[in-house]
């Protein structure tokens, strides 16, 4: 055995050291209340996992947070704690990152800055960020990674796959072996700092001409497998930019700047940004819009698949069973029951129904924050009582743009015309010149796709 290979074996093993017991702890004590009626207090065990999950470095803590966006991936107390995860790992001190530099770009490091930051400017589930200048006077932000990252994904890879299985066979309506998949593919990616950046140039391409959309630019030479090095956008948090109570005039313009930095990829040329976390976008108020951070986590999809999201829409608009039958069947669900399709349904109105209505209006017309969750969970009664069912590998990141973006349209107290929005990016959609435009904005972005 290589060192390389037993500093990941033993690496794996101290990861799971220290989460094997959250993840047993959830499973004792669901298996206790369902099977041998002991009542918990599952709302205090969910704080501890959140404390325990938040105290470590890496993407347990960042599937978490995913997981709560999934319906009925997690019980419904974890799902709330897990929702609040924020990014607190304390960060690498300066010896260990000039360590770490000299590993990604070598002894003479510091000579190719003209400033860099000793101290962490931001954390990262992955890594830190840095502030620095380039001898040409542009200002980069430098996104080291943590060390041993690739034994804590998979450590934390198996706490998930065994958490998750637990859970289906104990509770859930939904079977989410497909959902593993892809987020085991996605965090793997996330390890490579190579394939971000040129996932950033792809962002880039793709947004430069969209109003209030600001990208950061990829600087390929300071840049490593472990190493991003990228312009420097000045922004502000949304939270910290809501306490200064904006208008509701700024506050729909960064809503549709959210819209548009989300769904022009999408329906323009087939990617995803599948983490609509409040860490991954600034306000920039210079713009009126936002800074788009964070290409870790895309997915690209075949052009069909959008035309089949574009399909379902149509379904819910005019009640027709058979487009959305159809929609279905090709995102991927199979042997779908009339019963199941119409559980199915009730959460396909609830996400398309902004987009129905020809008017300005909230997200939603509910003030109810949980309000998204308890439609997941009569849609999650309702597919325990008919059967089930397996979500297809595609479904969750769609899904989770869609949720996190609503709570976040939500959170700005936002009223735009979600239709009109909608409406622009698919009037003449087809697939055909989807296709082509992916297939150019992939190549000079230099982005594989991502694979079945």
């Amino acid at each position: 055995m290589s060192g390389s290979e037993k500093s990941t074996l033993f690496g794996e093993v101290r990861r799971m050291v220290r989460t094997s017991g959250a993840v047993g702890g959830i499973a004792a004590r669901v298996a206790g209340e369902r099977f041998l009626g002991l009542k918990t207090d599952k709302g205090a065990h969910a704080e501890d996992l959140k404390q325990l999950l938040g105290g470590l470095k890496g993407p347990l803590m960042k599937v978490a947070q995913f997981l709560s966006t999934v319906p009925d991936a997690l019980p419904e107390e974890y799902a709330a704690q897990m929702a609040t995860l924020q990014s607190n790992a304390p960060p690498m001190g300066w010896p260990f990152v000039r360590r770490r530099m000299q590993s990604e770009l070598g002894l003479d490091w510091e000579r190719k800055y003209a400033t860099f930051g000793r101290e962490a400017a931001a954390a990262a589930s992955l890594g830190q960020v840095h502030r620095a200048t380039l001898h040409d006077g542009r200002e980069v932000a430098c996104k080291l990674q943590y060390p041993d990252m690739t034994s804590v994904v998979e450590a934390d890879l198996k706490q998930l796959r065994l958490a998750m299985q637990l859970y289906r066979r104990m509770d859930s309506a939904l079977d989410n072996e497909e959902v593993f998949h892809e987020l085991r593919d996605r965090l793997r990616e996330e390890l490579d700092y190579e394939r971000e950046a040129s996932q950033q140039k792809l962002y880039g391409i793709m947004l430069r001409d969209v109003p209030g959309v600001s990208v950061p630019e990829p600087i390929a030479s300071h840049t490593t497998k472990r190493l991003l090095t990228m312009t420097w956008l000045e922004g502000e948090g949304i939270l910290k930019w809501l306490e200064t109570k904006p208008p509701l005039e700024q506050r729909n313009a960064v809503a549709a700047a959210l819209f548009r930095a989300w769904y022009v990829p999408f329906y323009r040329y087939g990617v995803i940004h599948g983490d609509p976390h409040l860490g991954n976008y600034q306000v920039n108020p210079a713009r009126d819009g936002i800074n788009l951070l964070d290409f870790g986590t895309i997915r690209v999809f075949p052009p069909p698949f959008v035309g089949a999201v574009i399909l379902l829409y149509e379904a819910v608009r005019d009640g027709d069973d058979d487009k959305a039958h159809a929609a279905y069947e090709f995102w991927g669900f199979r042997n779908l029951s009339r019963a199941t399709m119409q559980v199915l349904n009730e959460w396909a109105k609830f996400l398309y129904q902004p987009l129905i209505e020809d008017r300005v209006r909230p997200i939603q017309d509910s003030d109810d924050p949980a309000y998204g969750r308890k439609v997941a969970q009569k849609v999650h009664q309702g597919l325990k009582e008919t059967g089930g069912v397996r979500v297809p590998r595609e479904f969750p990141l769609m899904d989770r743009a869609a949720v996190g973006l609503g709570s976040v349209f939500l959170r700005l107290g936002a009223e735009v015309n979600w239709h009109s929005l909608f409406r622009d990016l698919v009037a003449d959609f087809s697939e055909q010149g989807l296709a082509e435009r992916q297939r150019t904005a992939l190549d000079q972005a230099g982005v594989p796709p991502t694979p079945a």
